[in-house]
């Protein structure tokens, strides 16, 4: 059985660590965690990971205060 690799952001928030987690998976998919939930995983694609990315980088989501969630800025 394939045990991937995760590895935790280097940005990780918080007293008890919770952050996102990166691993590559079969056939060169992308799966995603959140440390503190570990059973849910996300599986996405390199092009889509990489959008994510971009955005985020470019300022284009904003954090939601009290929660781990992400907000799209209308630009």
């Amino acid at each position: 059985m394939f045990q991937p690799a995760w590895q935790k952001s280097s940005y990780s928030i918080g007293p008890e660590g919770a952050c996102l987690e990166v691993a590559l998976a079969p056939g060169g998919l992308i799966r995603l965690r959140e440390s503190d939930d570990p059973a849910r995983v996300i599986t996405t694609t390199p092009t889509t990971w990489a959008t994510l990315l971009g955005s985020v980088k470019a300022g284009r989501f904003t954090a939601v205060p009290g929660g781990h969630v992400v907000a799209v800025r209308q630009r």
